[in-house]
């Protein structure tokens, strides 16, 4: 389907340093490549979504997890004919900046990084691919496209607000002249992030009642999970809750994927798109759920974090995490040239310590912590 070819992002503006163009991949091909051959990629397998993965083999991480959030994007992407290639990379590199253990690291790094700039994964993703990944000889960084670089600053939509925030942690000067902040993103940008809640409400739930935290009877007590139960009741009769949730969790999923894909091209029509530039200037999400959908989403976040989120077993985890980052900013701050060369002329030295934990994985963490305490 090449209905909406128009409107997806096939030609790119450049990058930050001019390279010759490959005649094999394209510009976008080539972003993913190098996100995939990335050090911060790989060291997402071992990074906590929700459960440390030191505890089962089967939980998700942040590698897994981008995975499955590029799988979804991908199939929309391809349906509406947009680049797939586009949506991809913004869906595999969205998390790159993400530390160990999770939501709580971050929030034990931001809180360390009071007064010296704070910390923000997605700002931190930004950063690794502009200036920590050290690969090339004639630049820092992946020198990824302008389009990925505006996909991945505006992952949570347009930005109006902490610009001295953006310039102090990775430089947005370099970018003030190819990237408008305040404009929406592209439709490939917008799968990216949207596709990124579908993946990780579902996964978690079934992350969750994998590891006993909640039961397939607590998750029926949202109505559209229910619905989707009672409607396979007889064929999964006999079957294992496994099977079951599979079968669950994988309609939900297609559930969500039609719906957005109606959704989306309604709203295109609505606000009369006809060109990339009509995108950019749009005044709301053109990728979005119908508001059924919207209201099967909070129920879905409620749900996940009264009986996941706050769970004891998990918040015990998160506090022990939280305790291990707390003592490494505290101890590595005291002598960081023990633990990694410092870079002159770069950046503050707490943002250097910052960049050092973050990119740790949570064994890593952990190891360190038990041999230096």
């Amino acid at each position: 389907m090449k209905k909406y070819s128009k409107l997806g992002l096939f030609k790119s503006k450049g990058r930050l340093f001019n390279e010759p163009k490959n005649k094999f991949r394209s510009d976008f091909q080539r972003d993913r490549d190098r996100i995939i051959h990335s050090s911060s990629f790989r060291r997402l397998k071992h990074k906590t979504q929700v459960f440390v993965n030191t505890i089962g083999d089967h939980y998700r991480t942040r590698m897994t997890h981008s995975i499955e959030v590029a799988q979804i994007a991908r199939s929309i992407s391809k349906y509406l004919g947009l680049n797939d290639d586009l949506a991809e990379t913004l869906s595999l590199s969205h998390d790159l900046g993400h530390p160990p253990f999770g939501h709580a690291g971050e929030d034990v790094l931001n809180e360390c990084m009071n007064g010296y700039g704070g910390f923000d994964h997605n700002l931190q993703t930004l950063r690794i691919v502009m200036n920590l990944e050290d690969k090339y000889i004639k630049f820092s960084g992946l020198n990824l496209t302008i389009e990925t670089l505006d996909g991945l600053i505006k992952h949570n939509g347009p930005v109006h607000d902490n610009i001295n925030k953006f310039n102090n942690i990775i430089g947005y000067k370099k970018l003030i002249k190819r990237i408008n902040l305040q404009k929406y993103p592209s439709l490939e940008a917008q799968i990216a992030s949207i596709s990124d809640d579908i993946a990780y409400n579902n996964h978690d739930i079934q992350d969750g009642i994998t590891a006993n935290i909640f039961t397939l009877n607590d998750l029926r007590e949202i109505k559209f999970f229910d619905e989707i139960y009672k409607k396979n009741r007889k064929q999964l009769k006999g079957k294992t809750t496994n099977t079951v949730l599979f079968q669950i969790i994988r309609d939900s999923i297609n559930l969500m994927v039609e719906d957005l894909i109606n959704n989306s091209v309604k709203n295109i029509r609505l606000n009369k798109i006809k060109s990339i530039k009509d995108v950019y200037n749009s005044k709301v999400n053109l990728i979005s759920f119908s508001n059924n959908f919207l209201n099967i989403e909070n129920d879905t976040k409620n749900f996940l974090r009264l009986k996941m989120y706050n769970n004891k077993k998990v918040l015990i985890k998160n506090n022990k995490g939280k305790k291990v980052l707390h003592y490494l900013f505290k101890k590595i701050s005291k002598n960081p040239s023990s633990y990694f060369s410092i870079k002159k002329n770069k950046s503050t030295i707490f943002r250097q310590i910052s960049d050092y934990i973050s990119g740790m994985t949570d064994r890593f963490a952990l190891n360190l912590y038990n041999k230096i305490k």
